[in-house]
């Protein structure tokens, strides 16, 4: 929610920016929206519990650095679903013109999400980089270019001022979100072959990219972009891709790595030398 007491509306108007209370009773007023972020902070609590147990016997140093970067997952998301819910981190804009939903009142963001994704998908990132035995450079390059990924895409969902700038700042998310794919298709899969992790490598990497490709899919259907998905059922797309991109992508790789951490200890380290 941007912290101002006017904004300029299309037709040039100042009207008083909505409260943190008008964001909650526009949540609460919608079950779809409600629900689809009270399903994570459940979900998101579970996994935690879960993961915490499912990392207890863990010894290698590799082992706890997947551990943690995969616990971070729903950590941060319990934290950021419990913003949106709460309405901290959710705005009530009124859309460019030549949208499909200008004219039409102010309507529901959620702009957290992306706030989630900041920090979420680098964990993802690094854990599946971790997992295969990749170097420094080719893990810093996916995590930076994830980081620009999502903040262009906040961009994308906050801009007001023009649709043609809205559009502009999601094609360079997405170009942005290519890069990543580029690295886990091309250069990753080779890293984990070479580590022996392979397998489970491309299974987790295969979920990963064809669930993240449903983002920008479901950006463009939904409310932010040309509007064929209601508010409700946007947010219910994000939050069934995130259950299953996130908490079940945690669960598969730790159940892994838990059964098989001589094969991720014996490989180097990131930063070089031994972990």
């Amino acid at each position: 929610m941007v912290l101002a007491t006017v904004f300029d509306t299309a037709a040039g108007s100042t009207v008083p920016l909505q409260t943190q209370g008008d964001a909650l009773q526009a949540i609460q007023d919608s079950f779809l929206l409600s629900s689809s972020f009270w399903a994570n902070i459940a979900l998101a609590g579970v996994s935690i519990l879960l993961f915490v147990y499912m990392g207890r016997n863990l010894s290698s140093s590799r082992a706890k650095l997947i551990w943690v970067a995969a616990l971070l997952v729903p950590l941060v998301s319990i934290s950021s679903y419990s913003s949106l819910v709460s309405g901290l981190t959710v705005g009530l804009l009124q859309m460019p013109a030549g949208h499909p939903l200008a004219g039409t009142g102010e309507v529901v963001s959620p702009w957290g999400r992306y706030l989630t994704w900041t920090f979420s998908t680098p964990a993802i990132l690094a854990a599946l980089g971790l997992l295969a035995g990749t170097d420094f450079t080719k893990l810093f390059t996916a995590i930076t270019m994830d980081i620009g990924m999502c903040v262009t895409g906040l961009a994308a969902a906050l801009t007001t001022s023009s649709l043609l700038i809205r559009w502009v700042f999601f094609g360079i998310s997405t170009a942005f979100f290519l890069v990543v794919v580029y690295i886990l298709l091309a250069e990753w899969s080779e890293d984990a072959a070479r580590a022996n992790t392979g397998e489970i490598f491309d299974t987790l990497r295969n979920l990963t990219v064809v669930l993240w490709f449903g983002y920008p899919v479901l950006w463009a259907l939904g409310s932010e972009g040309l509007a064929v998905l209601g508010v409700g059922v946007t947010s219910w797309g994000y939050s069934g891709l995130d259950i299953v991109a996130k908490y079940a992508f945690a669960f598969l790789l730790l159940r892994w790595v838990a059964n098989n951490e001589s094969v991720v200890a014996s490989n180097p380290s990131v930063f070089g030398g031994d972990d």
